[in-house]
């Protein structure tokens, strides 16, 4: 079974200016997602999807494939990730080159690691796709909501409710999600409707999309990592 990794790197980034190869504790921060990608060994290919030659050149720089450069279509603030991955996909064909497995990583991912990849990929022997997730530190059912100033209940019936009797709820941590090939054109998603949730520790989870979220990412990593 052929296994493709892309990871989508756009380069594009109105509130962080070049995010994707921004300095990151020392690395440009898309060298993260390569190298997890790379110590995992499970992948024919590792590929950066960019229409930004200073990307492609560092994605080079730290062992990735950039084979060719997104198009137009695909480098606008309207394409989705699906149409990123369709045109690698059959780009990748037009040369006669085939993939069972897909896994596409976004490029933000500083504390993705290999094991965790690995351990993901195992599980697309009983499932169509597989994407990380991280459990609601509360449940969600106590959620309030601001009406006219006034703090009420999203859910009157539910604020009784005690937590231990709350079935956990997750959340798309928004790392990566291995897909099979087939699959995803079946309903033109990365998710299948046979997705399993891989669960990953709130650690691992970190959405960095303002600069705030870059220095709570840098903060969390320092204690992570004790530098």
């Amino acid at each position: 079974m052929r296994t493709i990794a892309i990871i989508t790197a756009r380069g594009g980034s109105k509130r962080i200016p070049k995010k994707n190869i921004k300095d990151f504790m020392g690395k440009p921060m898309l060298s993260y997602a390569i190298e997890a990608a790379k110590g995992a060994n499970i992948f024919d290919e590792i590929m950066v999807s960019t229409d930004s030659e200073e990307i492609a050149n560092i994605a080079k720089e730290y062992g990735a494939n950039v084979p060719f450069m997104r198009s137009a279509k695909t480098s606008d603030d309207f394409a989705t990730t699906f149409d990123v991955i369709d045109e690698v996909i059959c780009k990748y064909k037009e040369t006669g080159v085939l993939f069972d497995t897909l896994c596409c990583i976004y490029p933000c991912v500083p504390f993705l690691k290999s094991e965790t990849l690995k351990l993901a990929y195992g599980k697309m022997e009983e499932f169509d796709s597989v994407m990380p997730v991280c459990k609601y530190p509360v449940p969600i059912e106590w959620a309030m909501k601001i009406q006219n100033g006034v703090l009420v209940p999203n859910d009157r019936n539910a604020q009784n409710i005690r937590s231990q009797d709350i079935e956990p709820k997750y959340f798309d941590a928004g790392m990566f999600y291995f897909c099979k090939v087939e699959k995803i054109y079946e309903n033109n998603s990365l998710v299948s409707n046979k997705a399993c949730g891989y669960i990953i520790d709130e650690n691992q989870c970190q959405d960095i999309d303002t600069l705030e979220d870059w220095q709570m990412a840098e903060m969390k990593y320092r204690i992570i990592n004790d530098v």
